[in-house]
């Protein structure tokens, strides 16, 4: 049986370009693909593929939070999560939220071959220039550190994630199918949990935890 994998990310050409990679290979077979993040997490729901791919920018919700959803509700499907991304904090927080893999955009077709079969074997896989820095011992001590985003609920990562967009109340509630009023208590509610006042602070934290990307 192949490996059966999802492709998740913003745009087309990469799309593409992934798919290309595994055409090469008679044991993989993309079953699947969605620029849209809550897409993603019904997809992997309905196909069940062995690994999803996903970036960490997506529409709607973020890879991070895919990766969560995924780990949550259907742990056999191994995620591999790509960024442009070196930061250890992003790194971290995939690891912790369930992903199997993290690797870096300027990775060869041959090393992201390399590791689906890892992530498939059950072992996980990153990028070697990622690993050193994950490893040294104060690094390690922050990750014991409570993540106030922890403490957030589904609904209120939703709103987060489509307010940091630059959605508004209206829109967010078209999207998620609430009220508007209901949309001001998720945001109140997620704001005072994360220790935020107003909507550069929304912004910021979105930066910092890869919800948005940082040429934004």
């Amino acid at each position: 049986m192949p490996i059966t994998i999802l492709l998740a990310h913003r745009y087309p050409l990469i799309r593409e370009g992934l798919k290309a990679v595994f055409e090469r290979y008679t044991d993989m077979d993309v079953i699947g693909e969605t620029d849209s993040g809550p897409e993603a997490v019904t997809l992997v729901a309905r196909l069940h593929p062995d690994v999803l791919i996903i970036d960490v920018m997506m529409h709607g919700l973020s890879g991070l939070e895919v990766s969560r959803q995924v780990h949550l509700h259907r742990p056999r499907t191994r995620v591999i999560v790509l960024s442009t991304s070196d930061n250890a904090t992003h790194v971290r927080a995939a690891m912790r939220y369930g992903a199997a893999a993290y690797l870096l955009k300027e990775i060869s077709g041959n090393e992201l071959v390399q590791a689906v079969r890892e992530v498939v074997a059950g072992r996980p896989y990153l990028s070697p220039v990622l690993a050193a820095p994950l490893n040294t011992p104060g690094q390690r001590a922050s990750t014991e550190v409570l993540d106030p985003y922890e403490t957030l609920t589904p609904r209120e990562r939703e709103v987060l994630h489509l307010a940091a967009e630059g959605r508004t109340y209206p829109e967010i509630a078209a999207v998620l199918g609430i009220s508007h009023s209901t949309v001001e208590t998720h945001r109140a509610h997620l704001m005072k949990k994360l220790g935020l006042r107003v909507k550069t602070d929304l912004i910021r934290y979105a930066l910092y935890r890869g919800i948005l990307p940082m040429e934004t």
